[in-house]
C-alpha cells in the first residue's frame, strides 16, 4: 500500500506530500489541473520512462520518493535482492532525476539502496497496477492475456508453466545439439571427403626418399649430357693415361718423375719419402684413368628411362606445390591427415542418437503443454461466466465474452494463442475485443476484469486513471461500488470526473492549479513581480469542503440543489458500504 508520495520540482509540481490511506482514495479537479501529473509521478517512482519535460521549469533536478508498506512475500523477495526493510514493514523508493546539457539522468534507491531497471520493473509489479481508459494495447496483446488467464487459474497454471519451461528448455538444448551436430557432420563429412582424397593422391605418389626428387634432378642432367660426358671422360682418360698423339701424358711424366727421384735416391736416401708419395700418386692416377675409362665406356643414351625421369620429376613437383613446398614436408603432412582421417572415421554420438534425444524431449514439452492447455480451457470457461457475472451490473446485461483458445508450436510459455473475444450486442459475432470494444465499454471491461483478480492480483495498489470517462449516471454508480469492492482487498487510487465515484471515496482529494508570486520583490526581466504556475492537492477531511467539490463535479457551481445533491450521494455511499460491511 502507498503510505506517503512525496513530489519535488515534477513538471507544475514544486513541492507537494501526499498521504493515501487504505480503500478508496478519489482524486477530482478541472480538466488540466494537474491529477495525472501525480499519477505520473506515480509511475515515475516506480522506474516508468521519464523525459526532461517532467523537471520544473527553471530547475534542473526533480525527486519523487514514495513510501510503501511491505507483504510478507514481498519482504522475502527484497532479502533475496538484498534489500533490507526499514522499521521491518516500509519500504521508501525514490527517484531522482538530473537535467544535463545533453540528457538527463536519473537514480532509483530502494530503501537508500541504489537499484537497476530491472529491479524497479520487479518491485513495480509487487507493489502497484495502474490502469486507464486506453489501456487496450496489453488486451491486444495475447502475451498478457495469457499471464492473466494462468493467473485467475491460480498454483496448478503457474506450476505447469514452470515444468513447461524446463521441458522447453531441455528441447532447445536437445536441438540446438542435434543442429550443432547435423553442422559437423556436414563438415566431417566434406572432410572426410578432402582428406580421403588427398590420401589416396598422396599413396599413389608413392612417397618414401625425401632426396628422391633431388637425386631425379641429377639423373636426369646425367641422360641429357650422355655424349658429353663420354667425350669429355675420353679426354680425361687421355690426358691422365694414354695420350693419341705425340704429348706425354700425366702417368708418363709420373713415370719419368719416378725413374728420377729413384736414381736420386740411391746418393740421398733422405729422398725415398718423396719417391714413395711419387709412386703413391702414379697408383692413384692409374686408378683414376681406369675408372673414368670404365665410366665413359657405359655410358648409354636411354631415351625412354628419360622420360620416365621427366615425368616423375614433374608429378613429384605438383605434389611439392599442394602439400610442401618440399618433398620432406609433403612426406610429413601425407603422415600428419592419415592420422586425422582415421579421427574423422571414429566420430562421436551418432546423430540419429540425437535426434531420438530430440524427440522424446518434444514429446514431453507437448505432453506438458497438452495438459496446461486443457488447465486453460477449465479456467477459460470460470472466468467467462465470472466476467459475464461482473460486467452485467455495469449496465452490459447481454454481452457475450469469450477466451478463445488457438494452438500455436510449443514455447516456453506454452503452445496457446489466447484471444479475449467479445459481443456487447445481441445478434452481433463474437470479435477480438480491442477490435470491437467502444472507450466506455473498455474501460467497464477492464475493471470488471479486475474485479475477478481481487483475490490473486499481486500488486497491493491499484490505480485507475479516468476509468469512467464517457459512462452515464447508472454505469457511473455501479463504477463507483464496483471500485468500492475492490478497495476492499486492495488499495484504490482513482482520478475521477464522476461525483457518484467520488462520493463513494474513504479519502477524497482535490487538485487544483495555482498562480503564486515566486521570492518577495523578485522581479521579471520587463519590471512585473514573477509568477509562476504550481499544482496543490487538498485533502477534503473536512465535508463542507467535501460536499462543495461534489456541488462542482455535479453541477458547476455550489447551488443549494448541487449541495443537496451532494449530501444525497455521500448518504447514498454511506449506506452502501454499510450494507457491504454487513
Amino acid at each position: 500500500m502507498l503510505l506517503c508520495l512525496r513530489i519535488e520540482n515534477f513538471a507544475l509540481i514544486d513541492q507537494l506530500e501526499l498521504d493515501f490511506g487504505a480503500g478508496l482514495n478519489v482524486l477530482t479537479g478541472e480538466t488540466g489541473a494537474g491529477k495525472s501529473i501525480i499519477l505520473d509521478a506515480i509511475d515515475a517512482v516506480l522506474g516508468g520512462k521519464v523525459s526532461s519535460r517532467v523537471i520544473r521549469t527553471g530547475t534542473v533536478r526533480a525527486m519523487v520518493e514514495g513510501n510503501f508498506t511491505a507483504t510478507p512475500p514481498l519482504a522475502a523477495w527484497l532479502t533475496e535482492q538484498e534489500i533490507d526493510l526499514i522499521d521491518d514493514n516500509s519500504i521508501v523508493i525514490s527517484r531522482e532525476i538530473t537535467s544535463t546539457s545533453s540528457n538527463i539522468r536519473s537514480r532509483s534507491r530502494v530503501n537508500g539502496v541504489l537499484v537497476n531497471r530491472q529491479v524497479m520493473v520487479a518491485l513495480r509489479d509487487r507493489l502497484v497496477e495502474i490502469t486507464a481508459q486506453g489501456q487496450t494495447v496489453q488486451v491486444g496483446e495475447s502475451a498478457q492475456v495469457r499471464d492473466w488467464l494462468d493467473m485467475y487459474a491460480g498454483d496448478a497454471s503457474l506450476q505447469q508453466r514452470q515444468v513447461i519451461a524446463t521441458a522447453f528448455s531441455a528441447y532447445q538444448q536437445a536441438h540446438t545439439s542435434l543442429e550443432k551436430r547435423r553442422t559437423s557432420e556436414r563438415e566431417r563429412l566434406q572432410q572426410l571427403d578432402l582428406l580421403t582424397y588427398q590420401v589416396q593422391e598422396l599413396s599413389t605418389a608413392n612417397l618414401s626418399d625425401p632426396q628422391e626428387l633431388e637425386l631425379l634432378q641429377q639423373e636426369r642432367e646425367r641422360l641429357n649430357h650422355v655424349v658429353d660426358l663420354q667425350q669429355m671422360s675420353y679426354k680425361v682418360y687421355q690426358a691422365l693415361y694414354q695420350s693419341e698423339d705425340d704429348a706425354p701424358s700425366a702417368s708418363d711424366l709420373l713415370g719419368d718423375s719416378e725413374a728420377a727421384l729413384n736414381d736420386m735416391v740411391e746418393y740421398d736416401c733422405g729422398l725415398q719419402p718423396l719417391l714413395d708419395l711419387i709412386r703413391d700418386a702414379q697408383t692413384a692416377l692409374t686408378e683414376v684413368a681406369r675408372q673414368i675409362n670404365t665410366y665413359g665406356e657405359s655410358l648409354e643414351a636411354d631415351p625412354q628411362r628419360l622420360e620416365e625421369v621427366e615425368e616423375r620429376i614433374r608429378e613429384l613437383k605438383q605434389i611439392c606445390r599442394k602439400y610442401g613446398p618440399s618433398l620432406t614436408e609433403a612426406i610429413a603432412y601425407y603422415e600428419k591427415i592419415q592420422a586425422e582421417l582415421a579421427a574423422l572415421n571414429d566420430h562421436e554420438q551418432s546423430i540419429e542418437s540425437l535426434e531420438q534425444q530430440e524427440k522424446a524431449c518434444f514429446d514431453k514439452l507437448t505432453q506438458a503443454c497438452h495438459k496446461l492447455t486443457q488447465l486453460r480451457k477449465k479456467t477459460a470457461a470460470t472466468l467467462e461466466s465470472r466476467l459475464i457475472a461482473e460486467l452485467k451490473p455495469l449496465a452490459m446485461e447481454k454481452v457475450k465474452f469469450q477466451v478463445e483458445i488457438a494452438p500455436i508450436p510449443p514455447t516456453a510459455m506454452g503452445a496457446d494463442k489466447i484471444t479475449f473475444m467479445f459481443s456487447p450486442n445481441p445478434g452481433e459475432p463474437l470479435q477480438p475485443l480491442t477490435q470491437i470494444a467502444s472507450g466506455g465499454e473498455m474501460s467497464r471491461f477492464l475493471l470488471a476484469l479486475k474485479s475477478c483478480f481481487t483475490q490473486t492480483d499481486a500488486a497491493g495498489t491499484l490505480v485507475f486513471d479516468e476509468i469512467d470517462v464517457g459512462v452515464s449516471g447508472r454505469v457511473a454508480q455501479a463504477i463507483a461500488e464496483k471500485l468500492h469492492q475492490l478497495s476492499n482487498y486492495h488499495q484504490v487510487l482513482c482520478v475521477t470526473h464522476q461525483p457518484l465515484v467520488a462520493a463513494m471515496a474513504d479519502r477524497h482529494f482535490r487538485v487544483d492549479k495555482q498562480i503564486i508570486t515566486q521570492g518577495k520583490g523578485k522581479k521579471a526581466d520587463n519590471g512585473s513581480t514573477e509568477q509562476r504556475t504550481v499544482v496543490r492537492v487538498t485533502s477534503l477531511d473536512d465535508l463542507t469542503k467535501r460536499r462543495e467539490e461534489l456541488a462542482q463535479l455535479a453541477g458547476g457551481k455550489s447551488a443549494n440543489d448541487a449541495i443537496a445533491f451532494a449530501e444525497s450521494l455521500l448518504l447514498q455511499a454511506a449506506n452502501h458500504r454499510h450494507s457491504q460491511q454487513s
